[in-house]
């Protein structure tokens, strides 16, 4: 049993100084003020700080993605620490460029060792490649009998994407939408964008030839360039979901994005971010030469979330949804994940005055208190 007092509450709406009390893995009850419980019971002081829900990243390559320099540019898999250091209390793990020498498999593995050591992981099939790699041999059967997992990932519009037909991104969206309608979850094609000049025509034009709601297509990396950027925009006028990714530079980055949109009076509610976390970044020439390459580091979500309050002048419950409630809903987890109410998952951290991270719970475990960590993946040392 967990008792957080004195913590100013963001739900991510704004609550005012509030009690939170956690059972289990839930959080139990809030209030003004709740009395120490007469049992045995841990205490924190929130007084001076700022209690939000844990942030969700749902594009991370759990088991390292990359490879494309050769076998020693493999990025290495995340550690469980990694989540914890930087307020992250639930992934959604997903292969990329590389599903070959890493499996469908392999994230879940990873995912379930996350979950074992605490924190909450989901997966996605598939990879860049079609047919997509599973489990299970089908889609389909991946997502109606697996239970954490969600979606699809497949990649389009991208010199290293499959170049599949707009008749076969209809045939495997139809299909998520009927399997996620059976196994009661969102059922999505998460789409990796590349810089190709098709951008999201392919995904307008199956929507509007189609029946498919447009939810079900979930472009990411949108924020890549200018001309993919303002079809994303339009995008949400539409009302699809759009997922703006960390680690562009700063006209690109998903702050300056999110305040474009705010500023065009576009849909908020369907805008995400995510980190790409552990996943390799790379560039190329205009003859598709690799010419620079990187590893995305697990940091982005909170420093993206200052940014948004700091640089843009976001206000924090406003900036908190984009990597909390927002992500949670398009991942139908709304009533566990990315908020601060009774019966959700006892997933919160502490910030301070200046945003940094003091205290981490995850599942209503302490796993980090006052900056220190108390809790690390199996092997980490």
């Amino acid at each position: 049993m967990l008792l957080i007092k004195n913590a100013e509450v963001y739900a991510p709406k704004h609550l005012g100084k509030k009690d939170v009390l956690v059972c289990g893995e839930k959080i139990e009850y809030m209030a003004d003020s709740i009395d120490v419980p007469k049992v045995p019971c841990k205490v924190i002081d929130a007084s001076g700080k700022k209690l939000i829900p844990g942030l969700i990243d749902q594009h991370v390559h759990i088991t390292g993605g990359g490879g494309e320099g050769s076998f020693h540019t493999r990025a290495p898999e995340l550690q469980m620490s990694e989540m914890i250091e930087n307020g992250l209390t639930t992934v959604v793990g997903l292969l990329g460029t590389d599903g070959i020498t890493r499996s469908v498999e392999n994230v879940y593995a990873k995912a379930m060792a996350l979950y074992e050591e605490g924190v909450s992981a989901y997966i996605l099939t598939g990879a860049y490649d079609y047919p997509s790699p599973t489990i299970t041999g089908s889609i389909e059967k991946d997502l109606t009998f697996i239970q954490n997992v969600l979606g699809l990932k497949l990649a389009i519009s991208d010199h290293r994407a499959p170049n599949i037909s707009t008749q076969d991104l209809i045939q495997v969206a139809s299909k998520m939408r009927v399997h996620g309608m059976l196994s009661g979850k969102p059922g999505f094609v998460a789409l990796h964008m590349g810089d190709a000049k098709s951008g999201l025509v392919p995904v307008a034009e199956a929507v509007e030839f189609t029946a498919i709601p447009i939810k079900i297509f979930r472009p990411t990396h949108v924020n890549r360039n200018p001309r993919l950027l303002e079809q994303g925009y339009e995008f949400l006028t539409l009302g699809g979901y759009v997922d703006f990714t960390c680690g562009f530079e700063e006209e690109k980055s998903p702050a300056k994005c999110i305040r474009t949109a705010m500023e065009r009076r576009l849909p908020l509610e369907h805008i995400t971010i995510s980190s790409d976390g552990h996943g390799s970044w790379s560039t190329y020439d205009e003859n598709g030469n690799l010419l620079e390459m990187g590893v995305a580091g697990m940091d982005a979500l909170h420093q993206e979330l200052k940014r948004m309050v700091e640089m843009y002048e976001i206000p924090l419950e406003q900036a908190l949804t984009f990597v909390t409630s927002n992500v949670a809903e398009g991942l139908g987890l709304e009533d566990k994940k990315g908020c601060i109410k009774p019966g959700a998952d006892g997933d919160l951290v502490l910030l301070d005055d200046a945003l940094s991270i003091d205290t981490v719970v995850a599942r209503g475990q302490v796993m980090m208190e006052e900056g220190r960590l108390l809790k690390k993946g199996t092997y980490e040392k």
